[in-house]
């Protein structure tokens, strides 16, 4: 039986491989901050691209320096590879594969599913196994425990299961990994105390709860938070529109309250892997006990009603130029789900676009981080980017803000544009103001 205090002092002393499963946007600053920690670091994805620029040095994450992953192999505290039959070489592996929703927004775990049997196979006495990904509660108990405990291996005893929710915040310079303090829960008190040794060793403050569960709920709970208040946000933007008052400008009175007011902004709607997703994990768990979470779900169906909302803002706007949206050139800026940051996933952009494109819109999108589409919409959307100067903006009907990207030329297109329709307050919050502009 591995003694947990050999493999406490092994932690602590540096003498300890580290594996992560999954680099992505949670997966590849982990791995950099136990390598820069004094861990060697194993790095697991199928992606075979990912793994052949970080073995030559190189970032694939623009908000990540690639001198750090350099640094980190020319040191030889980091390598990447695609060979899960290497899963065995790391003392402690951390899950950060994704966890999406299915075409009937439904939880879709085979990842999860699949690493568990992966890493079954390669199991041995005194391996950590640590699931990140956001999940609902009993999510590590329920997929990842079985499979572990074929080989009769005992968790608590030969080897350790825990569960520590990823709270990543791509672009956010103020609050990276190492500063961002740490949930663990473990399915025992020795699982629990090992987990929490090596992630001491790596952030500054962790939070120990008393189990899997609490800490699977804990990641829900934030980001349930933040959907709810965002679609409530929303709501009060369509109901304030229709009155004629600036919801922006109610939200800087609100927020100068110093107590009970916690501001929160309206959009086009949600994007990334958490807020439109993980809401609906614990939807979807809850009616196994029962219970129907008609707020929650309400939350959901507002915010996905926001992209329709801006296409209907610009339809109007067209209108009362004595335009149809039907043959109107739409330039659409920004298809990142956030500013300044190289991600798409579930971005509402791509709703947008897809919704123009079928009243028969003639649209080009311009963002900085994607040169072009990639294949992640169910409509396959093949379009490029398309580059932003006064003589170009001069030859579309409107132009509809959707991600506000710190380095687009503002005044260049509130020069230039016909009309604007701003989801994001862009143009108004650096002073611009006119009658062709138009807030969505």
């Amino acid at each position: 039986m591995p003694d947990i205090k050999i493999l406490a002092e092994r932690i602590s002393n540096r003498e300890y491989t580290v594996g992560i499963i999954g680099l992505g946007y949670v997966g590849l600053p982990l791995l950099l901050r136990f390598g820069e920690a004094g861990f060697k670091v194993l790095g697991f994805d199928v992606d075979r691209e990912k793994v052949e620029l970080l073995n030559s040095g190189t970032s694939y994450l623009h908000y990540i320096s690639g001198d750090r992953v350099a640094t980190l192999v020319r040191s030889g505290f980091l390598e990447a590879t695609q060979a899960l039959d290497r899963l065995g070489e790391a003392d402690a592996l951390l899950i950060c594969v994704p966890t999406p929703l299915n075409r009937h927004r439904e939880p879709d775990l085979q990842y999860v599913r699949d690493i568990a049997f992966a890493i079954a196979q390669t199991l041995r006495p005194g391996q950590l196994v640590c699931l990140e990904s956001t999940t609902y509660p009993g999510t590590t108990e329920e997929i990842l425990l079985t499979p572990l405990t074929v080989g009769g291996l005992r968790v608590g005893e030969d080897f350790f299961l825990a569960y520590s929710p990823e709270r990543e915040d791509p672009g956010n310079t103020q609050y990276i990994t190492a500063t961002i303090p740490k949930v663990v829960g473990g399915v025992t008190p020795g699982c629990l105390d090992l987990a929490s040794t090596l992630y001491s060793q790596v952030v500054e403050r962790v939070i120990r709860v008393s189990s899997t569960r609490v800490a699977e709920a804990t990641k829900l709970l934030e980001n349930i938070y933040r959907a709810v208040n965002i679609a409530m946000v929303n709501e009060l933007k369509m109901t304030f529109d229709r009155m004629g008052i600036d919801i922006w400008e109610v939200i800087e009175a609100a927020k100068t309250k110093p107590f009970g007011f916690h501001p929160f902004y309206p959009g086009p709607g949600l994007g990334g892997h958490c807020i439109p997703i993980d809401p609906f994990y614990l939807t979807w768990k809850a009616r196994e006990y029962g219970i129907s979470t008609r707020f929650v779900e309400l939350a959901g169906e507002i915010n996905r009603l926001m992209p329709s909302y801006v296409v209907q803002k610009l339809v109007d706007a067209l209108n009362t130029r004595c335009k149809s949206v039907s043959g109107s050139r739409v330039l659409v800026l920004g298809v990142a789900y956030k500013r300044d940051v190289g991600d798409l996933r579930e971005s509402p952009a791509l709703e947008i676009l897809t919704i123009l494109l079928a009243k028969g819109a003639i649209v080009e999108y311009s963002d900085p981080f994607f040169s072009r589409l990639p294949t992640v919409h169910r409509n396959s959307l093949q379009l490029e980017s398309v580059p932003i100067t006064e003589e170009a903006v001069r030859q579309y009907d409107a132009v509809v803000l959707v991600t506000d990207h710190s380095n687009f030329p503002y005044e260049i297109i509130f020069r230039a544009a016909p009309l604007i329709v701003d989801s994001r307050n862009a143009f108004k919050s650096r002073g611009f103001a006119g009658p062709h502009l138009i807030g969505a």
